[in-house]
This record gives C-alpha cells, structure tokens and sequence, in this order.
C-alpha cells in the first residue's frame, strides 16, 4: 500500500467551466508552486459540457506539487440568476424585487444542488435554496 501522500494547501477557486483563465488561475495558484497548465488543461476538459457556468473547484495540492481537483456544483445564486434570466440579484432585498421563481424552477435548482448541500432531501434542498433566493430579493411563488 503506498504512503498517502501529504496535503500542504487546499484552494477554491470559481470558474467558468471549460474556460478558465490563466489569470484567475495565477491568482490563487501561483504561490503553490502547481503547475498551472496542468490544472488548466484539466479543467477545461472536465467541465467542457458545463461551458460558461460558474464551476467551483477544490485544488488539493500535495507536497510534491502534484495536485487533485474536487468538482463541485454552481452557486446556488447563480442557477437563480439563471433560471430568472437576470445579470444581477436585487440592489435592495426585501425592498426591490428581483423576480419571482416558480416552484418547479426551485425544485430544479435544489435537485442541482443536492450533492454540494448538507441535506438528501429535496424538500429540505428546495428549503435551502429558497433562503438564497429570499437573500437576493427573488421570492418563491406559492405552492
């Protein structure tokens, strides 16, 4: 069995999936010492089918700079965004309203999400994400 190897830094980073810059890249990798291109090119190749959505990732790195990419799900803010059509969240929540999400738009967003939640249940996901929702002036339409 070989030795588990030792992890000296851990980062997230959000990116556009299949697209990720060199410059946000550099950012939050360059002191690492990981090599870029790798993660990159990485990446890019994982999240190809996910292009232009917001695609967090965990770069563990190892101390031999060798390094292990965690995928995980987009923002729940940004499914919101998306499913409503809008650029921005509301500038006052509670006082402007950013829109109105439908139940099944919820319940598309919460299943999304379920993975990265602290939850397996999709009424309690759904619960969740419309706390987010609620959070950037988006109400949630009646059942």
């Amino acid at each position: 069995m070989a030795p588990a190897r030792k992890t000296v830094n851990r980062v997230t980073i959000q990116l556009r999936g299949g697209n990720a810059t060199m410059v946000d890249l550099g950012k939050m990798l360059g002191p690492t010492g990981v090599n870029m291109a790798l993660v990159k090119k990485e990446y890019d190749e994982a999240t190809a089918s996910q292009r232009d959505d917001i695609v967090p990732v965990v770069v563990e790195i190892f101390e031999d700079r060798s390094f292990q990419l965690r995928y995980k799900t987009p923002p729940a803010a940004f499914l919101i965004r998306r499913e409503l059509g809008i650029e921005a969240a509301s500038a006052k929540p509670g006082q402007i309203s950013a829109g109105t999400l439908s139940r099944a738009a919820l319940r598309r967003v919460a299943e999304r999400k379920l993975p990265d939640l602290n939850t397996t249940d999709v009424e309690k996901a759904m619960s969740i994400v419309a706390g987010t929702a609620r959070s950037m002036g988006v109400s949630v339409a009646p059942e």
